[in-house]
């Protein structure tokens, strides 16, 4: 089932608990606005060529639409619908005052050089600057983005409508970027896990964690688990897959990585393959990496006892009721990487006043709302008798179509 698909299907049958109006129910799905360009560049060679670049702004109703660029070959304008409407819920779920959206471009970043992707970010920005903005839309990074191409984004849109930094969040500190918002992913992955284990009466400390995807996300996550006494036991990325029943020494496997761009040949871990990194044992499955990576052909030889969805819509719904039906507690993807989002609005924030907070400031306060949302998330669950997944998405839906209505959505 693709992205787009399984969101609808969870988004509708949080309507469906919710009682919600059939009318405000389809109003609620339909995004607020589409945009798809075309971005011509020079290639460094001379040759010209051409990609597609999209911008989903799903909803408006909590305050300016929020979400980050992806680079990546496999952008559509189906993943970048469904991305964006589960912004929409994300920020609801955190509580900040934003709607949703995504965007992206269709290419393989590795296979442009540096000039060439500030030519395709600054087109592509030449198209869209007029329908993004401070009070309107605020990209951030995603996949294959980064805090320079915020930075070439902010510096192309302020050409045309003066220095404005909140116009992106994820920048360089230097112009602006919040303290705190390289790690606040990964970081707010682990608030999350600690809030859930605390449930069941437990700690990181002592406990095993595979980690699927070892970039930003899940390199932050490992080291965060590793810091508090976790041990992570397996780890994978896109160069292969390491384990380490004992524990990986993960600020050593970052060191390697760093050094290799790879994690083949790390010394302090055994080689394994890849495909048998979602079903090793452990106590908690981290997947940060691509969605539909748990499905219904691996779902039954899951080991782990929980799942925390690092990445966007890792688990197919087919794959939640194998799952579900085996005892496996799932830490939906809306709440459990809301951390990027929950730090960009702090970034926002920090630029309209003009005033930077301090690093303990911006981690404590991440602390506070990702741990505040995993109370509500369980309210939600108690009143409505379901799962976490669908506590997550009627606390958002209900937040979204609670101030859909209040503004006179039929006015």
């Amino acid at each position: 089932m693709n992205a787009l698909a399984a969101t609808n299907r969870n988004f509708r049958h949080a309507a469906r608990i919710l009682g919600l109006d059939s009318k405000i129910e389809k109003s609620l799905l339909i995004p607020f606005r589409e945009i798809k360009v075309e971005c011509t560049i020079p290639k460094d060679d001379g040759s010209l060529v051409s990609y597609v670049g999209f911008r989903v702004q799903h909803d408006n109703a909590r305050g300016p639409m929020k979400g980050g660029i992806r680079y990546h070959p496999e952008v559509d304008p189906d993943e970048v619908n469904a991305l964006a409407q589960l912004m929409t819920w994300k920020t609801a779920v955190a509580d900040i005052p934003y709607g949703g959206a995504k965007g992206g471009i269709g290419c393989t970043p590795r296979e442009l050089s540096r000039s060439e992707l500030e030519r395709l970010t600054r087109v592509f920005t030449q198209k869209i600057h007029d329908l993004i903005g401070i009070h309107t839309d605020i990209p951030a990074p995603d996949m294959g983005t980064n805090a320079q191409t915020m930075a070439w984004i902010l510096d192309e849109y302020s050409k045309f409508h003066g220095h404005s930094p909140a116009v992106v969040t994820g920048k360089p500190i230097d112009l602006g970027g919040s303290l705190g918002r390289d790690a606040a992913t990964g970081r707010g992955v682990v608030f999350a896990t600690e809030a859930l284990l605390a449930e069941h009466g437990k700690k990181v400390k002592g406990l095993t964690f595979v980690i699927q995807g070892f970039g930003n996300v899940g390199s932050w996550a490992a080291r965060l688990i590793h810091e508090r006494g976790g041990k992570v036991v397996a780890v994978s990325d896109i160069t292969g897959a390491v384990t380490n029943p004992n524990g990986i020494n993960i600020p050593d496997l970052i060191e390697h990585k760093g050094k290799t761009n790879s994690l083949v040949n790390f010394q302090g871990a055994d080689g394994m393959n890849p495909n048998e990194l979602l079903v090793h044992e452990c106590d908690v499955l981290i997947p940060c990496a691509l969605g539909g990576v748990l499905n219904r052909e691996n779902a039954a030889g899951v080991r782990a006892k929980f799942i925390v969805e690092a990445a966007n819509h890792p688990t197919d719904p087919e794959a939640d009721e194998i799952l579900s039906k085996k005892g496996v507690i799932i830490l939906p993807d809306i709440y459990a990487n809301a951390g990027g989002v929950t730090v960009s609005y702090f970034e926002w924030v920090q630029n309209i006043q003009g005033f930077m907070w301090d690093e303990e400031k911006v981690n404590k306060e991440l602390q506070r709302y990702m741990t505040r949302a995993f109370y509500n998330i369980k309210s939600m669950c108690k009143s409505h008798d379901c799962n976490l997944r669908m506590g997550a998405f009627t606390l958002g839906v209900n937040r979204v179509a609670r101030a859909t209505l209040l503004r006179g959505w039929e006015a």
